[in-house]
């Protein structure tokens, strides 16, 4: 028992005793002696027993009397039993029940660093010389059991060892495969970080695992290299790390961020992890772009690792991730070969884009965003064939996209009439005002190049155009539309009409408004004009209604969009309500500028004509 005195403690001499030292004193070491004497008694009744004799009593009576000399501190001790020569066989079958507690205390940070050191002697012993079966079962539960912040702890600490273990078993793939399993279904667990600072700080020890996880892994990676028979113990070895490979590119790579490499870019912990996974794809005989351009196919086996329903949509969200490791973050992309086409890439490219565009998290979505500029910018402006639409990826992933500066950029690279069929798709589904204003501006811009060239565009002048037009120069629900909520679409498409009007003249007619022009009165401007008289009478007797709760300094409520909203402030109900017929002023004021545009081509034109005749 070892005494320490501490700076304030009186002279030994002049130590006072407690009247009962001796005997507590004397417990103690009864104690210590009772438990290691328990310890000893069974290791004795053991030595002179054949191993295939040992009883499952001898089990218990081991496993209860060897934690007790772990919980009480009796480590020298114990550390004397297990090293003990005549005891290597006791220790072989028995020992493996005496690595949960002790790794239990290695975890406990509270013990002092010289026990520490005895318990890692002890733990390394048994490592070495139980049952190896029994160890990777035992360390398994070990990794399953934490929570929290404990899980990387844990992982960190057994790795090594259970690498150890593992390398003694003749049935690899099976004790790879599940201890692959386990330790990935801890470590998805984990928050991953997603900021510099948070990848930095690593608080829960996610990026430590995945780099201790590649250490694990590489022996396992090697052997498969090194042997040459395609054994079916190998090539069940080397489906147990495609598996692997699998899951870790969903988790933690498909949320996982990257950032833009410096000089210190080795330093980012999942660059390295998807560096070494995606060499551990081409290493164990599946090279990336052999892995990727399979996407798509209804079933995918390899060798004797199959995949059903289910696994392929997990496979789709790791086909996904590696796809974007390649091409933005432009990991191995020497690997690819240099004669796909900028086009080809694409094109297979979009299944990955929906893939990532059909999640939540606003981290996956706009990776899918980059992996998608990042296609079209290898492909010239205009050369996007329309026949490529006819892919459902094509049409469906401007429609889940939210920004706006990557649908202009995929507008660019499409042919006219890709152009034109893209527009028609997403007027008839976006239901959002602000985008389609946005494709209404497009449809503008086209129009304008074909009427500058000397050979119109067919499909943005005549026949084609007007059943464009039937589609953007109409209200939803007639006058009863919310033109509130539908102002960004309404005003692009009254500067379309504009537009029109101007650059078109009656008698040349290239865009055919002048021969629809009776439609479009009676199928937008007139429901306009009633609607705008219907929203500025509700308006202005909100404005009234708001006036008078102002006065009466009470709270009420205004329906604004057909919403409404209680409660407000009566200075803040007035801003608001002033701005909507601000909103129903400027439409009005371009709706009138419209009309009077029309009456003076239309009567220019009746001028033209009776001066011709």
């Amino acid at each position: 028992m070892e005494w320490r005195a501490s700076e304030s403690s009186p002279p030994i001499d002049k130590l006072v005793l407690h009247p009962n030292f001796c005997e507590i004193l004397a417990s103690k070491l009864g104690e210590i002696r009772m438990a290691v004497e328990e310890l000893q008694s069974i290791i004795k009744r053991c030595q002179i027993l054949e191993e295939q004799d040992f009883k499952e009593e001898d089990f218990g009576l081991f496993q209860l009397a060897g934690q007790r000399c772990i919980e009480e501190g009796h480590t020298d001790q114990l550390l004397e039993i297990i090293q003990n020569e005549k005891n290597k066989v006791i220790i072989k079958n028995m020992g493996w029940n005496l690595v949960g507690p002790v790794v239990r205390c290695l975890l406990c940070k509270d013990k002092e660093d010289s026990k520490r050191k005895v318990y890692f002697l002890i733990f390394d012993l048994l490592v070495k010389l139980c049952n190896p079966k029994e160890l990777l079962l035992g360390l398994l539960e070990l990794i399953e059991e934490p929570s929290g912040k404990q899980i990387s702890q844990s992982i960190l600490l057994l790795l090594q060892p259970l690498q150890t273990v593992i390398q003694k078993l003749h049935n690899k793939a099976y004790s790879i495969g599940l201890a692959l399993s386990t330790l990935w279904n801890q470590l998805s667990l984990l928050p991953v970080p997603y900021s510099k600072e948070q990848i930095q700080m690593d608080d829960y020890g996610l990026c430590q695992c995945c780099k201790a996880l590649i250490e694990f892994t590489k022996p396992f990676v090697e052997e498969v290299i090194d042997n040459k028979e395609n054994s079916l113990e190998n090539e069940k070895l080397k489906d147990e790390l495609l598996k692997f490979c699998f899951k870790s590119l969903k988790c933690p790579l498909l949320t996982a961020q990257f950032f833009e490499q410096s000089e210190e870019g080795g330093n980012d912990p999942f660059r390295y992890f998807a560096s070494e996974i995606i060499g551990f794809l081409s290493a164990i005989g599946h090279p990336f772009p052999k892995m990727i351009f399979n996407h798509g196919r209804k079933k995918r086996t390899w060798n004797y690792l199959e995949f059903e329903e289910e696994e392929n949509k997990q496979l789709a969200d790791s086909m996904a991730s590696l796809a974007y490791l390649v091409f933005v973050q432009g990991i191995h992309i020497d690997q690819l070969p240099m004669v796909l086409s900028p086009l080809y890439l694409l094109q297979f490219n979009m299944g990955h884009i929906e893939v990532f565009l059909q999640r939540t998290e606003e981290s996956v979505i706009s990776k899918g965003l980059e992996l998608l500029e990042n296609s079209l910018l290898r492909i010239e402006d205009n050369s996007l064939l329309y026949q490529y639409l006819e892919i459902k990826s094509f049409l469906t992933v401007p429609q889940r996209k939210k920004s706006l500066a990557m649908l202009q950029l995929y507008i660019n690279k499409l042919d006219s009439q890709g152009k034109y069929t893209l527009f028609r798709c997403l007027l008839n589904t976006s239901n959002h005002s602000g985008v389609e204003a946005f494709i209404i501006q497009n449809i503008k811009n086209q129009i304008d190049m074909s009427l500058k060239r000397t050979r119109n565009n067919k499909w943005f002048t005549g026949p084609q155009l007007i059943s464009l037009l039937d589609l953007v120069l109409f209200l939803p629900e007639g006058a009863e539309t919310d033109l509130l909520q539908n102002s960004d679409r309404i005003m692009a498409s009254l500067n379309l009409l504009r537009y029109l009007v101007i650059k078109d003249n009656e008698n040349d007619n290239q865009t055919g408004l002048w021969t629809e022009l009776g439609n479009i009165e009676n199928n937008f401007l007139k429901p306009l004009h009633i609607g705008l008289n219907m929203s500025k009478a509700h308006y202005e007797a909100e404005i009234k209604n708001s006036q008078e709760a102002q006065k009466s300094k009470d709270l009420c409520s205004i329906t604004v969009s057909g919403e409404e909203i209680p409660n407000m402030p009566p200075e803040m109900q007035l801003k608001v309500l002033h701005s909507a017929l601000f909103t129903f002023d400027l439409i009005e004021s371009v709706l009138a500028r419209v009309e009077e545009l029309i009456e003076i081509k239309t009567k220019s034109t009746s001028e033209e004509n009776i001066g011709i005749k």
